[in-house]
């Protein structure tokens, strides 16, 4: 299993990076080639459903979410998100922890434990750095102001 981790820090306060990071349709904005659909509707809760597709046309795969763990930040409380993905291509887990700095800005830790189909073990660190490239990307993306 492919794992990799990502942190940035903002200026953003923790319940606007919050916000942020559980706008699921604006993921698909910023990672190339992807769309996000939300399923259940709203607000986010545990058992929200998404899929993120990525590719052109008919040639893609789908990459579908439940959240298994939604706690907001709050003062003196980090927020927690843990998401599972259950697709045939793409299976493990996500998570992102929104914690508040001494400046009134947030930290926000990313992590992505993935199996990917059909890519053998021995690619875990290449499948690592791209997934920090690209979701790092989209990570800043979010947190932009």
């Amino acid at each position: 299993m492919s794992r990799f981790r990502i942190e940035r820090v903002t200026a953003l306060p923790p319940a606007e990076a919050w916000r942020r990071l559980t706008d699921w349709p604006a993921h698909g904005e910023l990672v190339p080639l992807t769309r996000t659909r939300v399923l259940t509707p709203g607000p986010d809760r545990v058992g929200t459903r998404f899929t993120a597709r990525t590719g052109v046309g008919r040639f893609g795969f789908d990459d579908p979410m439940e959240v298994v763990r939604l706690e907001p930040p709050a003062p003196g409380r980090t927020g927690v998100c843990r998401l599972v993905k259950r697709g045939r291509v793409v299976r493990g887990r996500a998570s992102f922890e929104v914690s508040g700095t001494a400046s009134g800005g947030s930290l926000v830790v990313w992590v992505e434990e993935l199996r990917v189909w059909g890519v053998p073990a021995v690619l875990d660190p290449a499948l690592a750095a791209a997934g920090r490239l690209v979701f790092g990307r989209a990570l800043d993306g979010l947190l932009r102001n």
